[in-house]
C-alpha cells in the first residue's frame, strides 16, 4: 500500500510539474505572439501613408517632392444621411477619379469594357457591412477636397497622401533613385538616395484600428483608435544644381559629339569629399520609371567596375614616388622599345617608344613601358600594399544604395604580367567613384576622405552629417610632386589642345579596352580624363568617362576636351581667373 501511495504521488507531483511547465510556456513565453494573434482576430487595422521628406540641393531646391492629394473616406457610424442620398451627392465630384482608377493604361486589351457607374461604386463601399472605416478614392486634388468639404457630409473625412514628384524631372535621376511600392503596395524607395535613406524620408505611417466580432463584421460601439502619421525627415545635400546642370548639359553634347554609348561625370570637393555633381546617361524620369529599361536605375558611377587604363598611372607612380622607389627624374631604362614578359609583349600606346625618358616624361608620353619599369622598381608587396590603402577592392562608404565592391585578387595569386599590366590600369577593376576618390586624395595632399552626397537630415532635431577625418595614403611631398607631373602631362601631352588658357590644371587622360570572354576588344573603348583644378588650391577634382566613342578611340580626343569644357564652365562659376 504504502508502495502505490508513494508512486502515485510521484505521479502527481510529475504531472503538477507538467501542468506548472505549461501553464509557463503560454502565459509567460508565448505571451506576446497569442496576445498577437487575439488582436488580429479582434481587430483590423488600416494603414494611412506618412508625407515623405524632400531631397533638396545644396541651394535648398527640392529635387524630390511631394505633391498634395488625399485621400477621401467614409466612417460609416457617423453618417446622418442614407448611403444612396451620401452616393448621388459625391459621384459627380469623384466620379472622374473612380474612372481613371478603373481604366487600366497598362492594359494589353484594345476592347473597352463597360462604363464605370461612379455611384454605384460609392454606394457599394458606403453599404459594407465587414468595416466601419473605408477609403472612397484616393488622390483626390485640393480642388475636389474642398467640393466635398463643402457639402458638410457627417462621417466623411480626408487623409492627405502625397504623391512622389520631381520638379526636375531626369536631373540627377541615378543620384536619387524613385519610389516604387512593396509587395504590400505601400511607397518604399529604390536606389540612390531613396533607397538608402527610405527610413528616415518615409517617416512612420498612420493607423487606423477598429474593433470587430467572430464573425468579422464590426463592433460600432467598440473600440476606435486613429495614430496620426508622422511625417518623414528631408534630406539636404552637397550638390550644387547649377553645376549639376551644367555637367549633363555637357554631357550630353558629349555623347552626341563623340557618339558614345554612355557617359559618366562626377565632381568632388576635394577638401571635404562632397559630391558637388554626379551624371550618368542615358539616364530615366523617376516619376515614371516604369516607362524606363530598368538597366537604367542603377547609378553606374558607383554600381559599374570597369578597367580604367591610363588615368590608374596616378595611382603607380604615387605609389613609387611615395615608397621613394623612383624620383620625378628617374631615368627610364627600359624605354626604347616593347617589354617582353614571359609570352606577352608590353607596348606603347601608339608603338612610339621615348629612350631615357624620366618619370615625369612616361606621364606626360602616357608610356605604359616606363609604368612597367616604375612598378618593378616598387615591386609587387609594395605595390599591393598601396592599393589596399587606396580602398582598391573594397567600398568607398558613399551614401548611395547600390555601391558595389571590386574584389582584388590576393597577392599570393598575382604573376610578373598582372603587375606590368596593373601599372597602367589593366587587368585591374575599379568604380567611377573609387577612381574620382582617387585623384581627388592627391589633390588633398594625399588625404584620403569618404565621398557623401548627404550634408544634413532635417526633421524634428537636424542632423549635419559633417565629413569624417580622413586618413593619409602619401605623403604631402609626394602628391605635391605627382601634381606637378599631372600638370606637365596637361601641358605637354596630347590633350594640350583643348587646355583653357591661364590655367593650372592636374590631369591624366585613359584609354582601356574592354575585356569581352577572356580577350580584350580591340575596337570598342572606355575613355576617361581625370584631374583637378586649380593645381596649387584645388576647388574640384573630375571624373569624365565615355564608353564606346565611335569618333575616335582615344581619351585624349573624346573625354579630355569634355573635361575641360566642364573645367571652362566651372572656372566662370566659381569666379577663378586665368593666371
Amino acid at each position: 500500500m504504502d508502495k502505490r501511495l508513494k508512486l502515485f504521488s510521484v505521479l502527481l507531483t510529475f504531472l503538477t510539474v507538467v501542468v506548472i511547465a505549461r501553464l509557463f510556456y503560454w502565459q509567460v513565453i508565448k505571451a506576446e505572439g497569442l496576445k498577437s494573434q487575439g488582436e488580429k482576430q479582434h481587430f483590423e487595422t488600416i494603414e494611412i501613408p506618412s508625407k515623405r521628406g524632400e531631397i533638396r540641393s545644396s541651394d535648398g531646391f527640392p529635387l524630390a517632392t511631394n505633391q498634395r492629394s488625399f485621400l477621401v473616406y467614409a466612417y460609416l457610424p457617423q453618417l446622418r444621411q442614407s448611403p444612396q442620398e451620401v452616393a448621388d451627392l459625391l459621384s459627380p465630384i469623384l466620379g472622374p477619379l473612380l474612372e481613371k482608377h478603373e481604366a487600366s493604361p497598362s492594359s494589353q486589351s484594345t476592347s473597352r469594357g463597360p462604363a464605370i457607374d461612379a455611384k454605384d461604386v460609392i454606394l457599394k463601399l458606403l453599404t459594407r457591412k465587414d468595416v466601419v472605416w473605408t477609403p472612397l478614392v484616393r488622390n483626390a486634388s485640393e480642388r475636389q477636397k474642398e467640393e466635398v468639404k463643402k457639402l458638410n457630409l457627417e462621417g466623411i473625412g480626408f487623409n492627405e497622401v502625397p504623391v512622389r514628384e520631381y520638379p526636375e524631372a531626369s536631373m540627377s535621376a541615378s543620384l536619387l533613385g524613385f519610389v516604387g511600392s512593396d509587395t504590400e503596395g505601400n511607397p518604399k524607395g529604390y536606389f540612390g538616395l531613396e533607397g538608402l535613406y527610405d527610413l528616415e524620408l518615409k517617416g512612420r505611417p498612420g493607423v487606423i484600428r477598429h474593433e470587430k466580432d467572430a464573425h468579422g463584421r464590426p463592433i460600432l460601439v467598440g473600440r476606435f483608435d486613429e495614430i496620426d502619421a508622422k511625417d518623414g525627415r528631408s534630406l539636404v545635400l552637397f550638390l550644387d544644381r547649377s553645376i549639376q546642370r551644367i555637367v549633363e548639359k555637357r554631357l550630353e553634347e558629349g555623347l552626341r559629339k563623340y557618339g558614345a554609348r554612355n557617359g559618366e561625370v562626377v565632381i568632388l570637393d576635394p577638401r571635404t569629399g562632397a559630391v558637388i555633381a554626379m551624371a550618368a546617361l542615358p539616364s530615366y524620369d523617376p516619376a515614371h520609371f516604369g516607362d524606363f529599361d530598368p538597366y537604367l536605375y542603377k547609378n553606374p558611377i558607383v554600381s559599374e567596375a570597369y578597367e580604367p587604363g591610363s588615368t590608374f598611372k596616378v595611382l603607380t607612380m604615387a605609389a613609387a614616388l611615395d615608397a621613394r622607389a623612383v624620383t620625378p627624374e628617374t631615368i627610364c631604362e627600359t624605354c626604347g622599345g616593347p617589354i617582353q614578359i614571359g609570352g606577352y609583349t608590353i607596348r606603347t600606346w601608339n608603338d612610339v617608344y621615348y629612350p631615357n625618358s624620366t618619370m615625369t616624361e612616361v606621364i606626360v608620353h602616357s608610356d605604359n613601358t616606363g609604368m612597367v619599369f616604375a612598378v618593378r622598381k616598387l615591386g609587387l608587396d609594395t605595390l599591393y600594399e598601396y592599393l589596399v590603402r587606396f580602398g582598391i577592392g573594397e567600398k568607398t562608404g558613399i551614401d548611395l544604395e547600390e555601391e558595389s565592391k571590386v574584389e582584388l585578387r590576393q597577392k599570393k595569386e598575382w604573376k610578373e604580367i598582372d603587375l606590368a599590366t596593373a601599372s597602367f590600369g589593366q587587368g585591374i577593376a575599379v568604380t567611377g567613384i573609387q577612381m574620382a576618390r582617387i585623384v581627388a586624395t592627391i589633390a588633398n595632399g594625399g588625404v584620403m576622405l569618404k565621398p557623401q552626397v548627404v550634408h544634413k537630415v532635417e526633421g524634428e532635431v537636424e542632423l549635419e552629417l559633417k565629413p569624417k577625418p580622413g586618413k593619409r595614403v602619401l605623403s604631402n611631398e609626394t602628391a605635391r610632386l605627382l601634381t606637378e607631373m599631372m600638370v606637365t602631362a596637361v601641358e605637354k601631352g596630347e590633350a594640350k589642345w583643348a587646355k583653357p588658357d591661364g590655367y593650372r590644371i592636374a590631369g591624366k587622360t585613359g584609354t582601356a579596352q574592354i575585356p569581352v570572354a577572356g580577350h580584350y576588344d580591340e575596337d570598342k573603348t572606355i575613355v576617361s580624363f581625370v584631374g583637378f583644378a586649380p593645381s596649387e588650391n584645388p576647388v574640384f577634382a573630375m571624373l569624365v568617362k565615355l564608353r564606346e566613342p565611335q569618333s575616335s578611340p582615344w581619351g585624349s580626343e573624346t573625354a579630355a576636351p569634355l573635361w575641360f569644357a566642364i573645367a571652362k564652365d566651372l572656372f566662370y562659376y566659381y569666379g577663378i581667373q586665368p593666371e
